[in-house]
């Protein structure tokens, strides 16, 4: 059975950072895309960023410039840097990846709350 399995979320300071980890267990073909999404109360998941199984990656606007993917194909694992975190980013991060067994599934982490203060 697969599994995703996130860690590194936790409170920090607004400025500060944090590294997001992902691991992706089981038996599979392979993964393609896998990424980070966030959901903060009140408010819809939404897409923080992604990588293709080419590497092509794929940020959100508010993203861009602070938060960095990073994809180890051999270890089956995906990595979110998050720099000058702000309140705003405050949220439950989201492992998400599309995997390749007999068919092609969308699979979901447990998520890993990310808060950042004032």
């Amino acid at each position: 059975q697969v599994q995703l399995v996130e860690s590194g979320g936790g409170l920090v300071q607004a400025g500060g950072s944090l590294r997001l980890s992902c691991a992706v267990s089981g038996s599979f073909l392979r993964i393609n895309h896998i990424g980070w999404y966030r959901q903060a109360p009140g408010q819809q998941r939404e897409l923080v960023a992604s990588v293709s199984s080419g590497g092509t990656t794929n940020y959100a606007d508010f993203a861009k410039g602070r938060f960095a993917i990073s994809r180890d194909l051999a270890k089956n694992t995906v990595a979110l840097q998050m720099n000058s975190l702000k309140p705003e980013d405050t949220a439950v991060y989201y492992c998400n990846a599309v995997i390749v067994i007999l068919s092609t599934r969308n699979y979901w982490g447990q998520g890993t709350q990310v808060t950042v203060s004032s």
